[in-house]
């Protein structure tokens, strides 16, 4: 990336004969990013079982091997990890898995048909271990379903519905068998209107920094998207009228607490939760707006993560066709979603394309004068990658990846870094100050400690014994903060190691 005085500079074409304040942009980071001083070490650790025969794959996407996209570390040690072709799997102390809940039963509509569809995500409750609370979500037909959704997006209706997001409770009768026996409860079904169910709802988590006695220990921060309005394909998508407002669940974070209202006592929410009294949308006597909204203005906010160091929490927001987004999220702020696609104007604005984008006036730019909109603190183009997958703010033990926020590109599979002081530095209200990224070089020793630069794409191709037209990496922590790198493609968990 391309930096001067710690702010991006762009390529851009002027509309017309003559320059404008507001440019289409052809090549919005012209710059490339490179590899930097980071080179870490990735070593396999685990394989989930294969389970391709479950999938006949769809469009160009060949069928994979499991598909993990999650793996979560429970304070007591115990590791698990899903497939989204329906298995949640326990990996014991030598990293052998064996199936911890079996979903296929209990969801019989449950549909493969895009890359984030499924049994999407899991997450456990904070006292799992005395509760056995654990939740999961995952997407269904529309087709012959006979469950009516709690949120049909607005100036819908339930014959537009084609696809249901679903985040159920389950609440384990012995927490500490490492397979799973007891009852579910569904907490809240959202509606697609889309022909795809892309950008369906699939994070759910619990603040890791929270203590008990902390106002919001024990609330649930879900990633809510646009829903596909985006590009769901059909006559529903790529509809501006969906975003940037606040009585909807669409393009926000949202923050539940996740007990039933007949439990808590307290004020029911859009499913079976109830709203949180601290959330500042709840207290703003306004009923215009869903007290369960967080931070608005996302266009996927897939994957989100706190700093285990000071609490800043961050959201990944998978961009349009231009722009990759690191975001620090705080609550009640607007970050821009369909208006803004990083620091620029997105083209449905001002040509009615979601495909391009544009300059912003140069005194937006440069903060001097202020829109109401929150910027992200790390960007990069479609040059360098298609999808931003999960980022954590280091605090393992490896020495180069200390200070970093590490992250990286779903669909190329490649690593990112930033370091965090820089990422914080860029969050000053000024919508050009972005930190600088490098790519860190990944590299594998043989048996006799002979070491080879590699990418992870090359080890998803030898590992499977054929080439892959996407590597679907996803980033997790382990309970003592390193980082584990997954791929959908071969099914293996791989972890960033100290030298």
């Amino acid at each position: 990336m391309k930096l001067r005085s710690g702010r991006f500079t762009f390529t851009a074409l002027a509309l017309g004969s003559t320059a404008t304040l507001q440019a289409q942009v052809e090549n919005p980071i012209p710059e490339p990013v490179v590899y930097g001083d980071i080179a870490v070490e990735i070593r396999e650790i685990a394989r989930l079982p294969e389970t391709s025969e479950l999938d006949p794959g769809f469009g160009n996407n060949p069928v994979g091997y499991a598909k993990v996209s999650y793996v979560r570390d429970l304070p007591d040690g115990r590791r698990f990890a899903n497939d989204s072709r329906g298995f949640l799997y326990y990996l014991d102390g030598n990293n052998e898995p064996s199936i911890y809940m079996d979903v296929r039963d209990d969801f019989p509509l449950m549909t493969h048909q895009s890359l984030q569809s499924g049994f999407i995500g899991f997450g456990f409750h904070p006292e799992f271990a005395e509760n056995g609370i654990l939740y999961t979500v995952h997407v269904e037909t529309a087709d012959g379903n006979p469950e009516t959704p709690d949120f049909i997006p607005p100036n819908y209706s339930i014959d537009d519905v084609t696809f249901h997001n679903v985040i159920t409770e389950w609440r384990a009768s012995d927490p500490s068998l490492n397979s799973f026996e007891g009852n579910p409860r569904e907490l809240l079904r959202v509606a697609h209107v889309v022909d795809n169910p892309y950008h369906a709802l699939g994070h759910v988590d619990f603040n890791p920094t929270s203590e008990p006695g902390d106002a919001d220990y024990g609330l649930m921060y879900i990633g809510s998207s646009d829903l596909g309005f985006s590009n769901g394909g059909g006559p529903n998508a790529s509809n501006p009228t969906q975003t940037q407002r606040l009585d909807t669940l669409l393009t926000a974070i949202l923050r539940i607490d996740p007990r039933s209202p007949s439990e808590s006592g307290g004020v029911k929410g859009t499913g079976d939760y109830t709203i949180p009294a601290i959330n500042q949308y709840a207290a703003d006597g306004d009923p215009n707006t869903l007290g369960e909204i967080y931070a608005s203005g996302f266009r996927n906010p897939h994957r989100l993560s706190w700093d285990m160091n000071d609490g800043t929490m961050y959201a990944l927001d998978i961009g349009m066709t231009h722009i990759e987004e690191v975001n620090i999220v705080r609550e009640g702020l607007n970050y821009g979603w369909m208006r803004r696609e990083g620091a620029f104007d997105n083209g449905v604005n001002l040509s009615g394309n979601l495909d391009v984008v544009f300059t912003l006036p140069p005194e937006i730019l440069d903060g001097s004068r202020k829109d109401r909109f929150t910027y992200p603190v790390a960007v990069y183009d479609h040059d360098e990658g298609v999808a931003i997958t999960n980022g954590y703010a280091y605090r393992g033990v490896i020495p180069a990846l200390q200070g970093q926020f590490v992250y990286g590109d779903l669909q190329r599979g490649r690593l990112f870094a930033s370091e965090i002081d820089a990422l914080k530095a860029a969050d000053d209200g000024i919508p050009s100050t972005v930190a600088p990224i490098e790519e860190i070089q990944l590299f594998v020793r043989d048996a006799s400690g002979q070491r080879r630069d590699v990418t992870l794409w090359e080890l998803i191709e030898e590992k499977l014994g054929r080439s892959v037209t996407r590597a679907d990496m996803h980033l997790s922590r382990t309970r003592d903060g390193e980082i584990l790198v997954t791929s959908r493609q071969d099914g293996t968990i791989r972890m960033l190691v100290a030298d």
